[in-house]
């Protein structure tokens, strides 16, 4: 019998499965070290895994509580710094790095700086960090959303997604081709990107979640997959790896440290402020 599964490890594990062998990621404090972490040690043994920091093809030994932590590895294969960690973003080592997103629209832009008014916000979030650098230069960025916001126009443009939609992000000549977030993980679904016009359609639903539910929350007319199916289910194994590595309490305090989420914004949430 299939072992029963909460939401964040449903979410763990389906950001697990968009890491591939032999590839270059940056992972974050919470779900992306996790998922590094479930990758390597089921389906990416070749995966070569690193923090911001600049601790560099690290075997996790448990959820780190910053991204230097190198107490959290069971080794490295070298450490270096975060100016190198940067620069070899843009020199284009990294396939993939995951970012949290507070609000996005619906050509994958994202915002984590500030709710409300740059000068008089209703809250200020944790800002940019390596966000915008990250999701300018690596070949892939997964974006999550675990208790954020779709909107029509952004408070505030913190990592540039597809800009305009199109071919406006390549029109720059500000990125390499073929970068830019390739998939939105929420709560409820996943989300991709149309191929020509880059817009966010709907992909998948998690179990128990219907599309009119999703609809409700995206100002917008949402596309849905003609091919539209519920969220693969966990297997036991990914279950089992993710509840050995981190139990899901840990898990949860960590993936909101990681998406931006403070209880002051989902506070102001509840109070329908936002």
């Amino acid at each position: 019998m299939a072992k029963k599964y909460t939401l964040d490890e449903l979410l763990i594990i389906t950001a697990a499965r968009e890491i591939h062998d032999g590839e270059n990621i940056i992972l974050g404090v919470g779900l992306p070290t996790t998922a590094g972490a479930m990758a390597k040690a089921l389906h990416a043994p070749h995966a070569t895994l690193m923090m911001e920091s600049g601790i560099i093809d690290f075997q996790p030994l448990v959820p780190p509580n910053h991204i230097a932590d190198a107490n959290s590895c069971r080794g490295f294969s070298y450490a270096t710094d975060l100016f190198s960690s940067f620069t070899m973003t843009y020199r284009g080592y990294v396939d993939v790095c995951f970012l949290g997103v507070a609000q996005i629209d619906r050509f994958g832009n994202v915002n984590t700086t500030v709710i409300g008014d740059y000068y008089q916000p209703k809250m200020r979030m944790p800002g940019s960090g390596g966000a915008a650098d990250f999701i300018s230069y690596a070949k892939r960025t997964i974006l999550t959303m675990r208790g954020g916001e779709f909107v029509n126009t952004l408070d505030y443009l913190t990592s540039p997604g597809f800009l305009e939609g199109g071919n406006s992000r390549e029109a720059t000549g500000l990125f390499p081709p073929g970068s830019g977030p390739v998939m939105l993980l929420t709560t409820k679904g996943i989300f991709r990107f149309h191929d020509e016009t880059k817009e966010l359609y709907l992909s998948r639903v998690h179990p128990g979640v219907s599309v009119e539910s999703i609809r409700k929350d995206v100002p917008w007319d949402l596309k849905v997959a003609p091919d539209l199916a519920e969220t693969e289910r966990p297997t036991d194994t990914e279950i089992e790896f993710v509840r050995r590595f981190a139990p899901t309490e840990a898990v949860g305090r960590k993936l909101m440290y990681e998406l931006g989420l403070t209880n002051a914004f989902r506070k102001a949430q509840a109070r329908g402020k936002m």
